[in-house]
């Protein structure tokens, strides 16, 4: 800003006309106006329920409005003004400048956008299917009326299974949210057949902040809840799939009255009675409806198909007005061309209905036959195995598939990752059959969930095979009597006080079929000790995240055994021998107490995945056990020592997480490699040296190699040509002579298709180190460049004997931090220049001995006359060496500049 008034002063030296200020206060005026209106458009979509403005964005835009009254009032009082008075008011026009100046400046601080949570607003948008038909249409308005009708407190919305009940409900949810007049929060709690009162008090509390520390009686959980929603009057509590009466006294809901409402779904009217609601039916589509919806979904091509029209419509007619039964069948007849199949499909479906009885038996049967269409038994088993997850449950697709692999339900592979493909390949035919759907998505992770009555349907269909309580919050396992000899899963996962899966007091179970157990998040923290002597198909057995010290000696019998997860179990302690478990393929030991390697692990011919991550009392992997290891396709032992030569030796590892002792070892890694003639791992992150400085926050970057406290060798090293980020703190290049030679070219070797993938490199506290880049070793691709601390750097890219001046070009180079250099003198050769055409932030600090800064920012060649156009975060200092420093661009950044 001081730039822009000392160019003002000397303007009024020079004696220019005062009309010529005002000129220049109205132009930047209108120009700050104009980022104004670009900011309030950016608002209107930003600014969405549940979100507010930020503080700093208030205070901009009060502030534009009062320099726009202030400068309204500074040009009445001129024009009021005489020849001779007016000039005196030039001091008013230059500060009114100098604001409108630093507005417009303040405007590009807005990162991350112009809203926060607001953490006052409770309540989730829902993910909904499109809604068709007149009586649902009616429905939803009769929903709405009642919700703004203080007269009404309690709302029951009733209809058969699959009939779209949910649906409806969800979209009310989303309009809540979206109309914020009549009420802050919006609770949905899903409540389904296996309801307690102690699941739904610990969703609720999840959902308005109340915390329970685990030793509260069911009385005392529903004061707190009942206390906290007291306080928030203007609240709309949902309660879906209601299977019968319930309290709201005992779960901690107040009586619904003004400013509060109750919604609720159910299958039976009674219940509505029950609860004291005022009632809505939601009816079934018409027939045309129904094929209008079945047209929808299944393509209107098939209207093209000669003599298709009237099967379809007649196996339309067959899901009996149930938009459920509607889409999953439609769906699973997406793309059959051949008229021979849909006149096999209608004669199906009409066998099932002569066999149906009862409304819950005629949905049954509609989304069996899509089950069935699926024809593959893998298939079939991979859907089925969906219902092992709490109802209504939001599952991670990544653990799913692995878990199908676990059980052999995936074929067999030459990589990790070829199995996981075709394990997403299952996962989008049950999707695009709709017995999934996707709830969620981040990135390339997908996150699903399994519709309450598909669920039911699987548990019909597995009957007596599975046994399935998870999520229910069990105190107590089983009966002994539930643990059949025809059991091949039990789930009883996230049921937190379980403590034990078995009566203590009893023989253990006889399950010789079972092969799946599923445990994690039961609080279990102790295992008789012959609980699986009568497991022996045992194939995947899952413990993590139990508070248990021990495991019993009988799991060292389980020969079948494919899939061990002991993850997060953060006592354990002692791992019995693993010696006998020859066709072991998945070992997690993520984040347990144990403090050497399992006795046996040598003897893991088999495994292909293992996980050591954040088992701080392991400090190393002796000799000899990775390498026979020859199968191991992903490696994660967090901090803990492995062998470079070793680990150089898996012919088929694809990811990998570890820490090499030194630089040498690293060197042993990467000739292991070469030597085996394989390509890089697909993904890895390697640590180099000191264990205890790496912080996980910064680890953007699928190939990365963080190197600290080594000592950086005199024979060159050829790092991995894919890798994307380069770490180096606290090194010291080894021979003060060889110092006078780049890093990069010297000790790291360059060739033309080196590190074209690199785009993170960053450099602090790397001693006798005094080139960073040789000529024609530069990194081209960077994204970020940090230097810092390393105190005898003198040049970035060095300079060489009898250089012609030269245009180095980094076009990604978007970050560039150049801190605590004192010897540095150029960052590249005298009359030479570094473009980069994307930067958006330089950082220079304590560099003392840099004169000529020899950088070109973008946009500088067509730069309009007005640097406000530019979009650059620039700090520097001390003051007094920027005041010195040459830089031609200094005066159109000044605006940009921050001094530090």
């Amino acid at each position: 800003m001081d730039f822009v008034l000392n160019k003002i002063d000397k303007h009024l030296d020079n004696h220019m006309s005062f009309d010529q200020y005002r000129k220049d206060l109205k132009r930047k005026l209108k120009e700050l106006n104009g980022l104004k209106e670009d900011i309030e458009s950016t608002m209107s979509i930003e600014l969405r329920p549940r979100k507010k403005l930020k503080t700093e964005v208030q205070i901009w835009l009060k502030n534009v409005e009062r320099i726009n009254g202030e400068v309204r009032d500074l040009d009445g009082r001129i024009d009021e003004s005489n020849a001779l008075t007016r000039r005196f008011r030039a001091e008013d026009v230059l500060a009114s400048i100098r604001e409108v100046e630093e507005l417009i400046t303040q405007q590009g601080k807005f990162h991350g956008g112009l809203v926060v949570d607001n953490l006052q607003w409770i309540g989730q948008v829902l993910t909904t299917s499109s809604l068709s038909g007149e009586a649902v249409k009616a429905c939803i308005e009769k929903i709405w009326q009642c919700l703004m009708d203080d007269e009404v407190s309690k709302i029951g919305v009733w209809g058969m299974a699959g009939v779209g009940k949910t649906s409806i409900v969800k979209l009310i949810n989303n309009q809540l949210l979206e109309e914020r007049g009549k009420f802050d929060i919006v609770i949905w709690i899903t409540v389904s057949k296996e309801m307690s009162i102690a699941k739904l008090q610990k969703d609720i509390a999840s959902k308005i902040g109340v915390e329970f520390c685990g030793d509260e009686d069911e009385t005392t959980r529903a004061g707190m809840l009942f206390e906290t929603l007291l306080r928030k009057s203007r609240f709309v509590m949902i309660l879906d799939d209601l299977w019968e009466k319930v309290s709201l006294e005992r779960i901690g809901i107040p009586e619904p009255s003004v400013g509060s409402k109750l919604v609720l779904t159910t299958r039976s009217s009674d219940v509505c009675r029950q609860m004291g609601c005022g009632v809505i039916k939601v009816e079934r589509l018409t027939e045309e409806e129904a094929w209008k919806l079945f047209l929808e979904k299944v393509g209107g091509d098939i209207l093209n198909i000669p003599g298709v029209e009237p099967i379809a419509r007649s196996i339309a007619k067959h899901c009996a007005g149930l938009p459920l039964g509607i889409i999953t069948i439609a769906s699973c007849m997406k793309g059959i061309d051949d008229i021979c199949e849909w006149r096999n499909a209608l004669k199906e479906l009409s066998l099932r209905q002569e066999s149906v009885n009862g409304f819950e038996d005629e949905v049954f049967q509609q989304l069996q036959f899509s089950y069935d269409r699926l024809k593959d038994p893998k298939l079939q088993q991979c859907f089925l195995s969906c219902a092992l997850y709490p109802e209504d449950d939001v599952i991670k697709e990544g653990g799913l598939i692995q878990l199908w692999i676990a059980e052999g339900l995936v074929e067999e592979m030459d990589s990790m990752q070829a199995e996981f493909d075709r394990g997403r390949a299952i996962m989008n035919r049950l999707i695009s059959n709709c017995l999934l759907e996707v709830f969620t998505q981040i990135g390339d992770r997908r996150f699903v969930k399994m519709h309450d009555l598909l669920r039911d349907m699987a548990l019909h269909i597995a009957k007596s095979r599975f046994l399935v309580k998870a999520g229910m919050m069990l105190e107590k396992p089983p009966a002994v009597q539930e643990w059949s000899m025809e059991l091949e899963k039990v789930s009883l996962m996230e049921n937190r006080r379980l403590r034990t899966p078995y009566p203590l007091e009893v023989l253990p179970p006889k399950c010789p079929r079972l092969t799946t157990l599923l445990l994690h998040k039961c609080g279990i923290a102790g295992i008789p000790e012959g609980f699986f002597d009568h497991m022996d198909a045992l194939k995947t057995l899952d413990l993590s995240q139990n508070p248990i010290e021990s495991l019993p000696h009988s799991i060292s019998n389980l020969k079948n055994l494919t899939s061990l997860l002991l993850a997060y179990c953060d006592c354990l302690e002692n791992v019995p021998s693993l010696s006998n478990l020859q066709v072991l393929k998945n070992l997690d030991l993520q984040r347990t107490k144990i403090k050497q390697i399992p006795r046996g692990m040598e003897n893991l011919v088999s495994l292909e995945y293992l996980n050591l991550d954040d088992c701080r009392n392991l400090t190393e992997i002796p000799n000899g056990i990775l390498s026979r290891l020859s199968c191991l396709q992903d490696l994660n032992v967090g901090r803990t020592l492995i062998s470079g030569k070793e680990v150089g030796g898996l012919k088929k590892l694809e990811n990998l997480e570890g820490r090499f002792h030194n630089w040498h070892n690293l060197n042993m890694y990467l000739q292991g490699q070469a030597f085996h003639g394989r390509d890089e791992p697909r993904q890895y992150t390697i640590y180099v040296g000191g264990a205890d400085w790496f912080a996980r926050a910064l680890y953007d970057a699928r190939k990365a190699i963080f190197v600290r406290d080594c000592n950086i060798h005199t024979y060159p090293i050829m790092l991995p040509p894919a890798i994307e980020k380069l770490k180096i703190m606290d090194c010291n290049l080894d021979g003060s002579a060889d110092s006078e030679y780049p890093l990069f070219s010297s000790f790291i070797l360059f060739s033309p298709n080196s590190f074209s993938s690199l785009m993170s490199l960053e450099i602090y506290g790397c001693r006798n180190m005094k080139k960073l880049f040789s000529l024609h070793c530069v990194p081209l691709n960077l994204y970020r460049l940090i230097v810092d601390k390393c105190e005898e750097l003198e040049e970035i890219i060095a300079s060489e004997g009898g250089m012609v001046t030269m245009e180095f070009r980094l076009p990604q180079l978007r970050e560039l931090e150049l801190r605590r250099l004192p010897e540095l003198k150029s960052i590249c050769s005298v009359d030479s220049v570094l473009v980069c055409d994307s930067l958006e932030e330089i950082w220079v600090k304590d560099c003392s001995k840099l004169q000529r800064m020899g950088l070109n920012p973008p946009q500088l060649d067509n730069a309009p006359p007005s640097s406000a156009s530019l979009s650059i975060r620039i700090r520097m200092g001390p003051k007094e060496w920027w005041e010195s420093v040459e830089w031609d661009a200094k005066p159109l950044l000044e605006p940009f500049t921050t001094i530090i």
